[in-house]
């Protein structure tokens, strides 16, 4: 399929082939017939993406100082190779599209459904999308799909009335004219409101006029006088804000025109320094607009397809897409004189030369068509990269995000192996990766991974509720399987993986930890047992509706802490006996309770350990700390970096980086290569998983928790 992208490093844009989206639980595959360019939205992402570097870490401040604080944690090498490793990636545009649904895992859309689309990174400039079925709705068979593409404008406009409150005969303004403006006029005009419309440009204050604005004006400070003099002195009741722009003037000028006690809605992006005076002296109520509306960002609402309860949410976000598609249906509101063009998107330069001033033509609602044949449905392409020579290693990868970019791949590249196929859940994200790090070919369907006979060994880095259930179907397909921790989510997964402990050829779960130097060095420093461990993991606060916190997820301990299960269990070389464990108790229920806790294993060589795991503490101290001692020898390793040796009254320090990921990647090959046993014992990754099951149950019943498999 074809789909247009922005380079994020030097904004550069180009039309793609890409594989079709994966089709996920609760949604649809669409066949895009027109994707609406958001002129106001898309003329900044264009024009911030053309910027040096220099210029955008200036104009995003807030994202260097996130960059700064990955820097303290992880070290400045790292860091920097993440960054600008990801500089040469894509990202989609559009976020506003309809067509035509030719798959469906939603009960509620069929193939041949005609819906309209939302979301950004979802509702593509693309041939083919994949859309969850809480950002889609069925078309009117008395609306066209052209008119249909603008849902999710008329969404926001629709959303910035609701939070406006109008009501019958209110006099309301509306600063800026372009789409979005527009809309919010008709829907006001619906709404039985008198509109005044603001706006610098003349053509659009005239196409306003047209469109069904009461009155026009400028959008200046001179305007005051004509807007009090249009409401008997008083003022407009609302002013809805729907420019896009840098400058301040839009919120000056709200507080110049409203009446007393009025209030000042924000949709459109605008810099809010409000000035105390007018707003102060006139107690005026700001509100910011979110987006579509309710369940906008919340990931169990758009992900995971749960509504909100009718009664008490009555305008949802996806509730407006279908109130805005009915006022349509019903010729409340006309969309067709907001559609001034329609492009190909091969000739995607001739529209954004419209968006970005370089023509001077006038435009509002701007199109790209797309084909209207069956969608071929490819998900699996050939890149030009030639093939390594590989001592028989050919790597299929599922799931190359942020991590796997920045912590294995990289290593994979290096080595002598065949890297066949990587698979992702987007296009653009596979085609980039293949390209990256030198993929033969690329896809978005993990069969064409597991199935594909060429392919020997596979490396599973994909969201936890998914680990188990590929680590099957690689193992029955007698793949050598390399997945990143957790290897299971439930009992249930990982009995089921346990069975098939005899056809396991070859299973490594990505403990990292125990291959790093440092961690390494302290092992073989001590030279009896039993040992006393102390694991301070400083984790940070993560918000409960980021997707690791979701049930389906596993949650953290799951999720992460088996990593220091492991460590300890490698230092010591031994297995987890017992543990007993206890989280923190809160009056408020704003964080998760079980992130922060302190664990305590007993060993079956009678050592002990004591993990604290913490997301309550601040991200200015370091990550990780762990103090070991054993017969009359200390060791403490201070976030990867250095370790501090004790020895008869003496101490010896000695520097290190990184965490194991290198070097893990690297034994994992090497010992495919020499057909040894894997890295980490089958019955050692059980265990730790088992632990970390042991863990949860502990917290829950307060009693120490027997460990066995």
């Amino acid at each position: 399929m074809k789909q247009l992208l922005q380079r994020i490093k030097d904004g550069e844009m180009v039309v793609a082939d890409l594989p079709s989206p994966a089709l996920l639980k609760k949604g649809v595959l669409v066949q895009n017939h027109f994707s609406l360019i958001s002129a106001g939205t898309e003329r900044i992402s264009v024009e911030k993406g053309k910027d040096n570097l220099l210029l955008k870490a200036y104009k995003n401040p807030d994202l260097v100082k996130s960059v700064l604080q990955i820097v303290k944690r992880d070290g400045l090498v790292q860091t920097a190779e993440r960054v600008f490793s990801s500089l040469n990636d894509f990202r989609a545009l559009g976020y506003s599209s309809a067509g035509v649904v030719f798959e469906s895992s939603s009960e509620k859309f069929k193939p041949g459904d005609r819906v309209a689309c939302a979301g950004a990174g979802l509702a593509n400039h693309a041939e083919v999308v994949f859309i969850p079925e809480n950002l889609c709705v069925k078309i009117p068979e008395n609306v066209s799909i052209e008119e249909a593409a603008f849902t999710t404008l008329g969404a926001i406009a629709l959303q910035g009335v609701r939070q406006a409150d109008v009501t019958l005969g209110e006099t309301i303004a509306v600063v800026g004219l372009g789409l979005l403006g527009l809309i919010t006029v008709q829907l006001l005009q619906a709404n039985g409101c008198k509109v005044i419309g603001l706006d610098i440009s003349d053509d659009a204050l005239k196409f306003a006029k047209d469109f069904g604005a009461d009155f026009v004006l400028k959008s200046s400070k001179s305007s005051k006088e004509e807007v009090i003099a249009l409401t008997n002195g008083y003022g407009v009741d609302k002013v809805i804000l729907t420019a896009g722009t840098e400058s301040n003037e839009p919120i000056e000028l709200a507080g110049e025109i409203c009446r007393e006690k009025g209030k000042v809605v924000i949709v459109g992006a605008v810099k809010v320094d409000m000035p105390r005076g007018p707003y102060y002296m006139k107690e005026l109520e700001i509100i910011m607009s979110r987006s579509y509306g309710p369940g906008r960002y919340d990931v169990s609402y758009e992900e995971e397809g749960r509504d909100y309860p009718f009664g008490y949410v009555r305008w949802t976000e996806n509730r407006n897409m279908q109130a805005f598609l009915d006022l349509i249906s019903a010729k409340k509101i006309d969309i067709k004189p907001l559609l001034t063009h329609k492009f190909k998107i091969e000739n995607f330069q001739t529209a954004y030369d419209l968006i970005l001033g370089k023509s001077k033509e006038f435009y509002r609602g701007i199109l790209f068509e797309y084909e209207t044949l069956k969608p071929e449905g490819k998900k699996y392409f050939t890149t030009n990269i030639s093939s390594k020579k590989s001592d028989d290693i050919s790597i299929g990868f599922i799931g190359a995000g942020s991590f796997a970019s920045a912590n294995l791949l990289p290593h994979l590249k290096k080595m002598n192996v065949q890297l066949h196929t990587v698979c992702t859940i987007e296009g653009v994200q596979a085609k980039s990766a293949a390209h990256k790090f030198g993929f033969q070919n690329f896809t978005t369907e993990p069969l064409e991974v597991l199935d594909n006979k060429n392919i020997n060994t596979v490396f599973i880095v994909t969201r936890h509720d998914t680990h188990a259930s590929f680590v099957l179907e690689a193992l029955r397909r007698g793949k050598q399987v390399f997945v990143e921790k957790p290897l299971a989510i439930n009992e249930s997964e990982l009995n089921e993986i346990m069975q098939l402990n005899s056809d396991a050829k070859y299973l490594l779960v990505g403990f990292n930890r125990r291959f790093a130097p440092g961690i390494v060095d302290i092992k073989n420093f001590f030279n009896s047992s039993p040992f006393n461990f102390l694991y301070r993991v400083n984790a940070g606060k993560i918000p409960l509706t980021h997707w690791a916190q979701r049930p389906d997820q596993g949650g953290r301990i799951i999720g992460e802490v088996c990593h220091f299960v492991d460590t300890l269990s490698f230092i010591c070389d031994s297995l987890p006996k017992n543990v007993f464990a206890s989280s923190i108790s809160m009056n408020i229920g704003n964080d998760k309770e079980e992130d922060t806790l302190s664990a305590i294993i007993k060993f079956n060589d009678g050592s002990i350990g004591t993990i604290i795991y913490q997301a309550n503490g601040d991200n200015s101290v370091s990550k990780e700390y762990l103090e070991v001692s054993s017969g009359q020898k200390s060791a403490i390793l201070h976030n990867f970096e250095k370790v501090d040796f004790y020895q008869a009254g003496k101490k010896f320090t000695k520097n290190y980086s990184g965490k194991g990921h290198k070097e893990e990647v690297t034994s994992f090959i090497n010992s495919i290569k020499k057909g040894e046993q894997s890295p980490i014992t089958l019955e050692s990754i059980f265990y730790t998983t088992k632990t970390t099951f042991a863990i949860i149950e502990s917290l829950r019943t307060n009693k120490l928790i027997e460990i066995s498999i």
